[in-house]
C-alpha cells in the first residue's frame, strides 16, 4: 500500500513538471490565410466561414471586449464587467464560446485542456499572464510593453516562457 501511494505521489509530481508541457518555441505571429485564420478589419475579427461554432462564438465574444479598459480582476466576479484583465479576457471568450464554466486565474491555464497548440484556439500561459489566439489572431491585454484592455493584436509577440494549451477538439 505504501508503494502505491509513493507511486501516485511521484506520478502527480511528474505531471506537474514542465517536461509534460509544451513550451512555446516561436513568437506568435499573425498571418492571414483565407479559410483558415480570422480576418482583422478596423479592430474587429471575422471568423473563417467554415470555422466551428465555438470559434465563431469566441471571436464574437472577443469583438465585444474591444474598447474595454484593463481592469485588475476584471471579468472574474462579474461576467459582463466594465473592464478585463488577462485571465478575465480569456475566461470571458472561452465561457461565451461554451468551452468553460466560470473563470480562471492565469496560473490555472497552465494545466487547462490539452497540451500543445490547438487547431483553432491556443492558450499561452505562464505564471502571471495569459493570452489566447483564436483562428490565428491574438487576443491579449499585453505584449506591447504595457497593460491595455483586451485587443485583437496582429503584430508579433514573443512567447518565450509560455506554455501552450488548447480546448479539447479545437
Amino acid at each position: 500500500m505504501r508503494f502505491f501511494f509513493l507511486f501516485l505521489l511521484l506520478s502527480v509530481s511528474l505531471l506537474q513538471t514542465s517536461c509534460f508541457q509544451v513550451k512555446a518555441k516561436h513568437p506568435v505571429v499573425y498571418q492571414f490565410e483565407p479559410g483558415r485564420t480570422a480576418l482583422l478589419k478596423d479592430g474587429y475579427a471575422y471568423a473563417p466561414k467554415k470555422a466551428p461554432k465555438q470559434v465563431i462564438a469566441a471571436i464574437a465574444a472577443g469583438n465585444r471586449l474591444q474598447g474595454k479598459p484593463y481592469k485588475w480582476g476584471g471579468g472574474h466576479a462579474i461576467h459582463n464587467d466594465s473592464g478585463y484583465d488577462c485571465s478575465g479576457t480569456v475566461s470571458y471568450v472561452l465561457r461565451e464560446a461554451g468551452i468553460i464554466k466560470g473563470s480562471m486565474p492565469s496560473k490555472a491555464y497552465l494545466s487547462y485542456g490539452r497540451r500543445g497548440e490547438g487547431k483553432w484556439i491556443t492558450i499561452y500561459s505562464r505564471n502571471g499572464h495569459v493570452f489566447v489566439t483564436v483562428a490565428g489572431l491574438r487576443l491579449d491585454t499585453g505584449g506591447d510593453g504595457q497593460r491595455s484592455g483586451p485587443k485583437w493584436k496582429p503584430w508579433r509577440r514573443g512567447a518565450s516562457g509560455y506554455i501552450m494549451r488548447h480546448p479539447p477538439g479545437l
